[in-house]
């Protein structure tokens, strides 16, 4: 057979199901061994597009997605998506055409290093360079896109390589069992835990895997010690849950950031420093630290650990849980501090739920609105910007995988693309993106793809007519802002351009009833509102001012 049948053979056995992308000439006999497979390709219309789509449902399904490019430009428009991916933890595949090999060495037409370009932004990149190597090259791809941490892995195929002839067969995948922590440092770990007067759990992007999240649901209901969630583990933990602190990452001193100051031990669960740096919730470095996670940390001065347990998340609180039941008589812990902070979100989240300003809507009276119309599985993607501060903080969730932040690499311009790949993964689920009106006029062309593909997604813009988060920091820090503002389409007549649904709230009154026809409309539905950003300034300032003692 050809390599590129070869290739897309692998595929299969792997149990690749979707690539997203844009191909070029350099991938034509690849696409035409795709066109014979049980991979599904969708055509999309730029290759950032195609790579949020298949972060988005490698985040949700757990098994990578393709994305495709051609050579040079193709590939470089990959890149913002790829580093997205690989940061937020998201399995990927990566796939890009490449010149024909004997022109390689020298300036030629759209010849670039693609493979140098992409090696800072993904776990493993190589080009294929011989047809009896891509067996084992597309195996080891997938095997170290899914390995903890999940990540992208890229192959190029250069079009002549692609044509030439092999007899190699694809390998079998194998699936291993991930190791797990010895008993010995789970005793130390728990003689630390229980020991504790006032411990409290941060729980990082690692506990959204189905099962860790069981086990830690578990634990927190059998010691009744409180859960902060970074910004990507929303839903590890019930939000209905005594337990549930809600979420950490604002940067700023919230509640449940004073209840980490207020425990004498942080038991910090599939934690990623890259979303919520230990500097910020430990200046002082006095903070007794747990480590637990699929990998050991980041060496970092903000980060002194007490114990460090390595290995599969899930095991390791299922080998925590068991020492729960053991000794569950000899526990003493005080959750003041978890308790107080629960109840002061509870009252902000209560404050503007129903208000009914006329002209503008608060951030906080949309959230509220979004979270009564969806059910406790249905999906929120937020897009980076203001919205994603307000989202962080306001939006909490009953289930793992229900919000998905961008909070490694943030990039804008995810959100739209990531509804259509979730739309996919789950047709039956309801998929809400929630964007800036900057964020999502940087892949607004993805919407005819969703129209295409008749994608059950809503989409809502919240209008301001400016880069709003970076306006928020200029004028925090400096007590001004520079030119930031920009003009919009009308955003109504844009969706009826695409053949979307289309609609407009201006009144907080109105929301939620506008929310309940789009989410019920068959195929893609924008929603925009002019939003209030004058809150931004006030949550600052009320933040600033939190002062709590327990």
């Amino acid at each position: 057979m050809k390599t590129s049948d070869l290739f897309v053979r692998c595929l299969e056995k792997e149990g690749v199901e979707v690539i997203f992308g844009v191909p070029g000439e350099e991938n034509a006999d690849f696409m035409m061994s795709l066109e014979d497979s049980k991979v599904r390709f969708v055509l999309t219309r730029h290759e950032q597009g195609a790579a949020f789509m298949a972060e988005v449902y490698g985040r949700l399904t757990g098994n990578p997605a393709g994305c495709l490019g051609t050579l040079g430009p193709g590939a470089t428009n990959l890149i913002t998506g790829v580093a997205d991916a690989n940061m937020d933890r998201a399995p990927m595949l990566v796939i890009t055409g490449q010149g024909d090999s004997r022109r390689q060495h020298k300036e030629s037409h759209q010849i670039m290093d693609v493979v140098a370009m992409l090696k800072p932004v993904t776990k493993w990149t190589q080009a294929i360079v011989h047809p009896d190597s891509v067996p084992e090259m597309v195996r080891k791809a997938v095997r170290l896109a899914r390995t903890e941490k999940p990540g992208a892995c890229h192959l190029e195929l250069a079009e002549d390589i692609a044509k030439l002839e092999t007899n190699a067969e694809p390998i079998e995948p194998r699936r291993f069992r991930r190791p797990v922590p010895d008993d010995k440092i789970i005793d130390r770990a728990w003689d630390v835990i229980r020991s504790a007067k006032r411990p409290i759990i941060l729980a990082g992007n690692g506990t959204i895997r189905k099962r860790a999240s069981k086990q830690l649901r578990q634990l927190v209901e059998k010691t009744g010690i409180g859960v902060i969630s970074t910004f990507m583990a929303k839903g590890c933990v019930d939000m209905d849950s005594p337990e549930s602190v809600f979420t950490v990452g604002l940067q700023a001193r919230d509640y449940p950031a004073v209840a980490i100051e207020q425990s004498d031990l942080v038991i910090s669960l599939g934690y990623d420093m890259v979303e919520y740096h230990p500097r910020l919730w430990n200046p002082k470095k006095k903070h007794k630290i747990i480590h637990v996670d699929f990998l050991p940390s980041e060496i970092d001065e903000y980060y002194p650990i007490e114990v460090e347990v390595v290995g599969d998340l899930a095991h390791a609180l299922w080998m925590l849980n068991e020492r729960v039941d053991r000794d569950a008589a000899t526990l003493d812990f005080d959750h003041s501090h978890s308790r107080s902070a629960r109840a002061e979100m509870l009252e902000d989240f209560a404050e503007y739920a129903d208000d009914d300003t006329q002209g503008t809507i608060k951030p906080q009276k949309v959230l509220a609105d979004v979270r009564k119309v969806l059910g406790p599985h249905d999906l929120v993607l937020s897009d980076v910007g203001a919205h994603k501060m307000w989202i962080a903080r306001y939006y909490q969730c009953h289930e793992p995988n229900t919000c998905l932040i961008p909070n490694g690499f943030c990039s804008m311009g995810f959100a739209l693309p990531g509804a259509i790949g979730a739309s996919l993964v789950n047709p039956d689920q309801k998929v809400m993106a929630i964007c800036g009106d900057a964020g999502f006029l940087m892949n607004v062309q993805e919407m005819e793809t969703a129209r295409r593909l008749d994608s059950n997604i809503v989409v809502m813009v919240w209008e301001d007519h400016a880069y709003g988060l970076i306006a928020w920091k200029q004028e925090t820090e400096f007590g001004k802002h520079t030119d930031l503002s920009f003009g919009n389409p009308d955003f109504v007549q844009l969706a009826e351009a695409f053949g979307w649904h289309g609609h407009r709230c201006e009144n907080s009154a109105d929301l939620a009833a506008t929310l309940e026809t789009a989410v019920s409309e068959e195929g893609p539905s924008l929603v925009v509102v002019p939003i209030d950003y004058r809150e931004n300034a006030k949550l600052t300032e009320r933040l600033g001012s939190i002062e709590v003692t327990i």
